[in-house]
């Protein structure tokens, strides 16, 4: 039986390791050229699927899909493109089979979320439902951590290590001010639903920081939060708030609802930072200075936490592995076997029990206040943060790849979204 070729591609928000996994993915498809012929990578995520627009990864030299460990954001681009069930939209469906078969297609790697496990799982089913071979293998990456049987998702280590580092920074300088001037700094992080990257911010507690957390699994209590800023300044001089861009009003309204949605029908979010900081200033009178983390928290390669690359590069190889077994509407993990010594193996899960499925920060995580992380939580996160892999640097800057991404000659007619 003739050797099937792969199609990788990358979904959703991206992250400072997901070229990591791409790298997994590609080297480990290349040693295993005797199961696999080429990989083709998705232009633009799966839209590259739909509108054949692959790009041919043998194009590139081994050095240049190395130095992908290095580079943060998606090599290949990447979407926010929700594909809907088979039955409301069998089109869709029928032309990624057509591609497929065009360019004999047997693998599929898909690189994202838990909208990107939703598809991914709705693509492993095509062999049953329409008659095409295909196995679809979803390779895990969210800086929101909220992918339920993993342990951690690649992507949050390396933003978790950054909101941690930012905050401790950023509270040594309002505290060097505070006498005269800012007493309170807010930073505000993603996470829409669950907390986990606002949770990374309290490590800075253990280096003497007074510092209020507000996270979307805790209903927002105006009051309760303001006397917990002013008793923290009274007692300190200064108070740090890391607020999770999903922190909420009991009614369910973001704090940073605009009135918009994306691509996926969520909610547009940003802006509970300045909501947070006139808050303090027209009920306490404090002096403040507000952030968005915003893209720089998912960026920021040059300090990725080197746990957070390695599992990355990891998930990424054991995806192909999983395929040259025969697997199938499956999903590598990380599977924690203890915390100190931090230990780890990889594991596999199924997509049908990942697809659609959230997990949220856990109550005992949490401390009792509702404004904190408890020492569980230390314990879970710190092993996540641990280590630096710095990027090679040229005239000052990280040296970053950027791939030649030569085009596959179509083979189809047009298609349209």
């Amino acid at each position: 039986m003739a050797k099937k070729n792969a199609f990788y591609a990358q979904s959703g928000g991206v992250t400072a390791v997901i070229n990591a996994s791409a790298c997994g993915v590609i080297e480990t498809a290349r040693k295993n050229k005797d199961v696999i012929g080429k990989v083709y990578a998705g232009r633009n995520g799966i839209i590259g699927a739909l509108t054949e627009d692959l790009i041919d990864t043998s194009k590139e030299s081994a050095e240049a899909i190395a130095a992908l460990r290095y580079t943060p954001s998606g090599a290949f681009g990447s979407c926010r493109f929700k594909m809907k069930s088979l039955e409301d939209n069998k089109l869709q469906y029928e032309r990624l089979i057509e591609v497929f078969k065009a360019h004999n297609i047997g693998y599929f790697f898909y690189n994202g979320g838990g909208d990107s496990a939703d598809t991914c799982f709705k693509v492993s089913q095509l062999s049953e439902a329409m008659g095409y071979p295909i196995q679809a293998i979803h390779v895990p990456k969210t800086v929101d951590n909220d992918l339920p049987i993993t342990d951690c998702c690649p992507g949050f280590g390396s933003v978790a290590k950054y909101i941690a580092v930012s905050t401790l920074e950023a509270s040594f300088d309002v505290k060097s001010m505070a006498k005269t001037s800012t007493k309170v700094f807010v930073i505000e992080v993603m996470g829409r639903h669950a907390g986990w990257i606002a949770a990374a911010g309290g490590l800075v507690a253990e280096q003497g920081i007074p510092v209020v957390i507000l996270f979307p699994e805790v209903e927002f209590d105006q009051a309760k939060f303001l006397a917990k800023v002013d008793d923290n300044v009274k007692k300190h001089g200064f108070c740090t708030i890391v607020v999770s861009e999903g922190c909420h009003y009991p009614d369910g309204k973001f704090l940073a609802e605009q009135g918009t949605r994306d691509a996926f029908g969520h909610a547009q979010l940003g802006g509970a930072a300045p909501v947070v900081a006139n808050m303090i200033k027209d009920a306490l009178g404090y002096k403040f200075h507000w952030a968005v983390a915003d893209y720089l928290q998912r960026a920021a390669r040059h300090i990725a936490s080197r746990t957070d690359v390695k599992q990355a590069y990891q998930l990424g190889k054991a995806a192909v592995e999983l395929a040259v077994k025969g697997r199938n509407s499956v999903m590598p993990t990380v599977q924690r076997l203890s915390d100190e010594p931090y230990k780890y193996k990889i594991g596999v899960a199924d997509l049908k029990d990942v697809a659609n499925v959230e997990k949220f920060m856990p109550k005992d995580f949490i401390s009792k206040d509702g404004f904190g992380i408890t020492e569980k939580c230390r314990r879970y996160l710190a092993p996540l943060i641990q280590g630096e892999d710095y990027p090679p640097y040229k005239n000052g800057l990280p040296e970053y790849v950027t791939l030649k991404n030569v085009a596959v000659e179509k083979k189809l007619s047009e298609f349209k979204l």
